[in-house]
């Protein structure tokens, strides 16, 4: 198979290796035939092209990242690699964050994801007073500039001790209905937590807006944020979706304790998404050799039916000094870090199926009719799909093949100065 370029037109990608779970089937892996006309995947066979068992997967969603923190490490780097590093290295920053320098930053991930083959994001963004003003009206312009290429979606960003329900977060949330965004929090064990939760939830609950929490992002077993989270949802009966991140102390907490606290998570119905690259980065450091790896429960959790996604995260800034928003890169780590591999068959679910389904973004299957956007990878098992970066890879988008060119760091070269 010539893997530079497929022909337009329908077309038939024969002996291709796709999911089983993809195609509602038993098993792992197994071979089909995809035939794609008009932009979509159809049962009509086109013009045959023998594609040597390579793997063909849906464009993936990435479902947690920080846009407006990306690419700031050239003048923003974390002195130690430590978490308290990263933030208040950040906060330092943000006198940098204008509309002139967050456009060039946020465009440059953007292309780096699309031509990765994602095709939707959610992204977090820091709604301190003034930012949210800067930031937001931007993220608004961009969303709309990327339509068809990568669906949007903003979360705002605050720490639980910034919150007020009668002061600054409520015209914050009145600019994230205005949006179409997410309310978002970041909680940790402050005396009052319980009641800033059910403010939260009335201002979240009166626009009609979902929830979204960065949660217990530390090792510290007796953070226990994700739990009263859970209590709140189920005292409040609040209704709308709600996704929890990181959630790492769940890792070194007593066993029953943290199974426990998933029953209540399973019970309230929130969703988690799993960050483990940034986890692995931050947790643990500053002790010698790090011991915890910072991911979160995810197979107790999978085994409770709690819905489970992984993504990105930060990238090149102090949180995470590295990444590229490559979801095949987080899926390939994922599954080393967390022993995806050896369980259960449908873990493909948390890169495409499980973010698209939690954040409302359009359903990508195989099935007749959805439009045809497809990564296709010169590998024919996952031990070869997850030995190489598969840089050859090729992403369709109702059903052309996009140029798969990378951005330059040279292009983001000139908001550095004289660094």
């Amino acid at each position: 198979m010539d893997f530079r370029a497929l022909p337009s037109g329908p077309i038939t990608l024969s002996n291709v290796t796709v999911p089983a779970h993809l195609l509602d089937q038993t098993g792992d892996l197994v071979r089909t035939d995809l035939h794609i006309a008009d932009g979509v995947i159809t049962d009509q066979p086109g013009q045959s092209i023998d594609m040597g068992r390579a793997m063909v997967l849906p464009c993936f969603t990435d479902m947690h990242t920080h846009l407006d923190k990306g690419h700031i490490w050239p003048r923003a780097s974390n002195p130690d690699g430590s978490f308290m590093g990263a933030l208040t290295t950040v906060r330092a920053d943000h006198a940098n964050w204008s509309a002139q320098d967050l456009r060039p930053r946020i465009e440059f991930a953007l292309k780096s994801a699309y031509a990765h083959g994602t095709r939707a994001i959610r992204t977090h963004l820091d709604s301190i007073p003034p930012q949210p003003q800067i930031t937001w009206p931007l993220f608004a312009e961009l969303r709309d500039e990327w339509r068809g290429r990568i669906d949007l979606q903003g979360v705002c960003l605050i720490g639980c001790d910034s919150f007020s329900e009668d002061g600054d977060f409520r015209v914050t949330a009145d600019l994230v209905a205005e949006h179409g965004g997410v309310l978002g929090m970041v909680t940790y064990p402050v005396p009052d937590l319980k009641d800033r939760l059910l403010g939260f939830f009335r201002l979240a609950e009166a626009r009609n807006l979902h929830a979204d929490f960065h949660v217990d992002e530390t090792m510290d077993p007796t953070s226990e944020t994700l739990r009263l989270i859970a209590e709140t949802v189920l005292e409040t009966g609040f209704a709308a979706p709600v996704t929890v991140g990181h959630c790492c102390s769940l890792s070194t907490q007593d066993e029953a304790r943290a199974l426990d606290t998933l029953d209540l998570v399973a019970k309230a119905g929130i969703n988690v998404v799993s960050l483990p690259m940034c986890n692995l980065y931050l947790q643990d450091r500053g002790h010698g050799t790090p011991r915890g790896r910072g991911v979160t429960l995810v197979h107790e959790m999978r085994d409770r039916g709690i819905p489970v996604s992984f993504a990105s995260d930060n990238t090149r800034d102090p949180f995470y000094a590295y990444g590229d928003l490559d979801m095949l890169e987080v899926m390939r780590q994922a599954t080393r870090i967390a022993h995806l591999d050896h369980s259960r068959t449908d873990w493909v679910d948390a890169f495409i199926a499980m973010p698209t389904d939690t954040c409302g973004f359009t359903k990508q299957t195989f099935a007749k009719g959805d439009p045809a956007d497809l990564v296709i990878f010169k590998a024919r098992e996952w031990t070869e799909l997850f030995a190489r970066p598969q840089s050859d890879r090729i992403v369709l988008r109702a059903g052309a093949q996009i140029d798969r060119t990378l951005p330059d760091y040279s292009e983001l070269d000139h908001l550095w100065g004289s660094l």
